[in-house]
C-alpha cells in the first residue's frame, strides 16, 4: 500500500485512496516530522529523545520505542507479524523514514523547483500552480519553534516564496500580467521585505496598462525599505523604476528582446499565410516537433504527444503520402533501447505499418524508408528475450534491413543516417555485439561530418562510447565523450550531456575507488531530473550503485523503497541473496525469466550468474554462460556507457567453476 505524507501543512499520512491515516498523539507526529526533517537519513534514538522533550522521562528510550511501533502500525496497517517494516525502517543506532521522494509533499516540491531548469514560462506556470497547490499552511503548522525544526521550515518557507514569484514571472512572460497582479499584491503585504516581490508586482502593473500604479509600487517600496530597513533599493528595482518613467522597449511585452520579436513576427507570418492549408501545417508541426525533442526537459514530452496528434490527425485526412511525411519528418536520433512511452511507441509502429501498406506502389522509396526506419527505431527493445526472432520482432529487424537498403540506393545522406539509426536499435539479438555498434557509429560519424547531419554525428559519438567502454577502451570513449560534447556546446543540444556525465562516472567506477564512483553516481542522476527520457531515468541510479557494492565486495545495502524501475526481477534474487534469504533468492530468480535484450542484456545477465551461482540453480548457471559466452571479451554491462558489473569473463570463469 502507497502511503503519503504532508508536511506542507499540519502533519498528515495519507493511504492510496486518500483516506487518512490515525498518527494518534502530538509526539507521534512528531517522530515522523522530525524523519522527515532528517531526508532518509538515520534520526539516532538518543537525538530523538533531545529533540523531544526538555527534560526527557526516565524511560524516554522505551517511549520513543513505542511511539515508532505506534506509527508503524498506522502507516502500514496490512503487515504481517513477525515481518521487518518497509517505510518507517531501524538502521543502526537509530530510525529513518525510507519513502520514496514523490510520497512526501516536501520533497516532491523540491523535486519540481530542482527540475525547472531552464524550462519555459509555461511548463514553469503549470508545474508550479500544481506545486504550489500542495501547500495547505505553514510547513509542519501543528509544530511551535522546535529548534530541530527551524532551519528546515526555513528552507521550505523560502523555497515556496521563491515559488510565488518565479510562477508571477512565468505569468507575465506568457501575457497574463494582468491575471499576476493580485497575487502579487498580497504576496507584497504578506512579505514586504522581498525586493523581488515589488519588481514583478510593477511590471505586472506596468504590463497591465497601469503606469501610474507602477509608479506608485515603486515608490512604496522605496520608503518601506528605507524607513524600516534604513537602505536603498537594489539595482534592479531602481533600474525598472527608471525604464517605467522613459516607457523602455523592453518592457513592452508586445515587442521584447530582439530574438523574441523575430520569432514573434515569423510566427504570426506563417498563421497567416497558412490559416487553411491543414497538410502543409501539419507537416510544418512535425518538423518542429522534430527540433522541439532535442531541447531537453518538457520539451521532450510536449514533441512526443504533438508528434502522435499530427500522425492521427494526417491519418483521418485518408491522405497515405501525407500521413508518410508527417510520420518520417521525426528522424530525431534515438540512442537508448527502451522507449519511454511503450504503449506510444507501439502506437506509431501501427500508424508506419499501415501507411506503408496504404502507400501507391511504385515510387516513394523515399518515405517508404522513412516509415521503415521509424518501425525500426520505435520497436526498440522487442526483440523476444527467449526463443527464435519471430512475427513483429521478424518484422522490425526486416524493416531495419529494408530502410539500409533504400537509403544506400538512394544515395541519400540523411536517410541512410536515419536507417543506421534503425539498425542499431536493432543490433541486441544477443550479447557481444559491441564491436558491431562500433562499426555503425564509426560510419554514422564520417558520414554525419561528410553532410553537416550534426544530430546523427552526436549519435555516432555516443553510440562509440558505449561500444569503445564495452570493449575496455576508456581512451578511445573518453575521445568520442569529448566530441559528442563539443558539438552539442556548439548546436545547442543539451541532453547529450546526460549521457557524456554518466559515461563519466562509469569510467569512475571501472578505474577509481568505490566511494568516488558512487559520488560519481549520484551527480550524475542529478542531470536526469526534468529530462523528459524516464525509460532512461526509472531505476538506474539504485542499479548504478548496486553495482559499485558488488564489484567491490561491498555489502549490499538493502533499500526496500528503492525503485528498480525494470531491472527489479533480476536485482531481487541478489538483494535476497546478499540477506542470507536463498530460498526465497532461487524462488525469484526462476520467476524472473530471461532479460530483455537491450543494452543492459549482459548487465542483467550477470547479476542472474551471481545468483544463480549464490543459490545454486544449475539450470540458470547453464542458460547465463550460455548468454554471457559470446560477449567473453567484453566488460559486462559497459556497452550502456552507464554502469559495469566487471568483465564477462570474470562471470564466465565463476559460473565453469560452478557447473563443473
Amino acid at each position: 500500500m502507497r502511503v503519503e505524507f504532508g508536511v506542507l501543512g499540519a502533519v498528515v499520512a495519507r493511504n492510496g485512496a486518500g483516506d487518512p491515516l490515525p498518527l494518534k498523539g502530538p509526539r507521534h507526529r512528531a517522530v515522523l516530522a522530525r524523519l522527515v526533517v532528517a531526508h532518509r537519513r538515520v534520526v539516532p534514538v538518543n537525538q530523538l529523545v533531545a529533540d523531544l522533550w526538555d527534560e526527557p522521562p526516565g524511560d524516554a528510550v522505551g517511549t520513543v520505542r513505542t511511539f515508532v511501533g505506534g506509527l508503524r502500525r498506522a502507516i502500514e496497517p496490512e503487515r504481517p507479524p513477525r515481518t521487518p517494516p518497509r517505510l518507517l525502517v531501524t538502521e543502526g543506532p537509530g530510525y529513518a523514514l525510507r519513502v520514496p521522494k514523490d510520497d512526501v509533499d516536501a520533497w516532491r516540491f523540491e523535486q519540481v523547483m530542482d527540475a525547472l531548469g531552464g524550462a519555459g514560462p509555461a511548463q514553469v506556470a503549470e508545474r508550479l500552480a500544481e506545486a504550489l497547490g500542495w501547500w495547505r499552511g505553514p510547513a509542519f503548522a501543528d509544530f511551535g519553534d522546535e529548534h530541530w525544526l527551524r532551519a528546515e521550515r526555513s528552507r521550505l518557507t523560502e523555497l515556496r516564496l521563491h515559488a510565488v514569484e518565479r510562477r508571477a514571472e512565468a505569468r507575465i512572460a506568457l501575457g497574463e500580467a494582468a491575471g499576476a497582479v493580485p497575487d502579487l499584491d498580497g504576496h507584497v503585504a504578506a512579505h514586504p521585505w522581498r525586493e523581488e516581490a515589488w519588481r514583478l508586482l510593477a511590471l505586472a502593473l506596468y504590463r497591465s496598462a497601469r503606469q501610474a500604479d507602477a509608479l506608485s509600487v515603486l515608490r512604496r517600496a522605496r520608503a518601506m525599505l528605507r524607513e524600516h530597513l534604513g537602505v536603498d533599493p537594489g539595482p534592479r528595482l531602481r533600474r525598472l523604476e527608471e525604464d517605467v518613467l522613459r516607457h523602455a522597449d523592453h518592457l513592452d511585452p508586445d515587442t521584447g528582446s530582439t530574438v523574441d520579436q523575430v520569432w514573434a513576427r515569423a510566427a504570426a507570418a506563417y498563421e497567416g499565410s497558412l490559416a487553411s492549408r491543414a497538410r502543409t501545417r501539419l507537416e510544418s508541426t512535425a518538423g518542429l516537433m522534430r527540433d522541439l525533442a532535442v531541447t531537453g526537459g518538457g520539451g521532450l514530452e510536449s514533441a512526443r504527444q504533438h508528434r502522435v496528434a499530427a500522425v492521427a490527425a494526417a491519418e483521418q485526412l485518408g491522405d497515405p503520402e501525407l500521413t508518410a511525411r508527417v510520420i518520417g519528418v521525426y528522424d530525431v536520433p534515438a540512442i537508448w533501447t527502451r522507449s519511454d512511452d511503450p504503449e506510444q511507441a507501439r502506437w506509431l509502429v501501427g500508424a508506419a505499418e499501415r501507411t506503408l501498406r496504404l502507400l501507391p506502389s511504385g515510387g516513394h522509396d523515399a518515405s517508404r524508408c522513412r516509415l521503415l526506419a521509424t518501425i525500426a527505431v520505435e520497436s526498440r527493445g522487442s526483440l523476444p528475450t527467449d526463443g527464435p526472432v519471430s512475427g513483429a520482432a521478424a518484422r522490425s529487424l526486416g524493416a531495419a534491413r529494408e530502410a539500409e537498403e533504400i537509403a544506400r540506393r538512394l544515395d541519400d545522406a540523411s536517410l541512410l543516417a536515419f536507417a543506421l539509426n534503425g539498425t542499431f536499435m536493432q543490433t541486441f539479438r544477443r550479447t557481444g555485439l559491441a564491436a558491431r555498434r562500433d562499426a555503425i557509429g564509426a560510419e554514422l560519424v564520417a558520414l554525419s561530418a561528410r553532410h553537416q547531419l550534426v544530430r546523427y554525428e552526436v549519435l555516432g559519438h555516443l553510440i562509440r562510447v558505449q561500444a569503445r567502454s564495452a570493449l575496455s577502451d576508456l581512451a578511445g570513449a573518453d575521445r568520442h565523450a569529448a566530441a559528442a560534447d563539443a558539438l552539442a556546446a556548439r548546436h545547442d543540444l543539451p541532453l547529450v550531456s546526460v549521457f557524456t556525465t554518466w559515461y563519466r562516472a562509469l569510467r569512475v567506477a571501472m578505474t577509481g575507488p568505490p566511494d568516488a564512483a558512487l559520488a560519481a553516481y549520484e551527480e550524475a542522476a542529478g542531470r536526469l531530473r526534468g529530462t523528459g527520457m524516464p525509460g532512461l531515468r526509472k531505476g538506474l541510479l539504485p542499479l548504478a550503485l548496486l553495482s559499485v557494492r558488488l564489484r567491490h565486495g561491498e555489502p549490499v545495502a538493502v533499500d526496500r523503497d528503492a525503485d528498480w524501475g525494470p531491472y527489479g526481477s533480476w536485482v531481487r534474487p541478489v538483494l535476497l541473496v546478499g540477506e542470507g534469504r536463498d530460498e526465497e533468492a532461487g524462488a525469484a530468480l526462476r520467476a524472473a525469466g530471461p532479460p530483455p535484450r537491450d543494452l543492459m542484456s549482459e548487465a542483467m545477465w550477470c547479476l542472474v550468474a551471481r545468483a544463480a551461482v549464490a543459490v545454486g540453480d544449475r539450470d540458470a548457471m547453464a542458460r547465463a554462460r550460455t548468454e554471457l559466452a559470446p560477449a567473453a571479451s567484453e566488460q559486462g554491462g559497459a556497452g550502456s556507457g552507464l554502469i559495469t558489473l566487471g568483465p564477462v569473463a570474470d562471470h564466465l570463469g565463476v559460473l565453469a567453476a560452478a557447473l563443473a
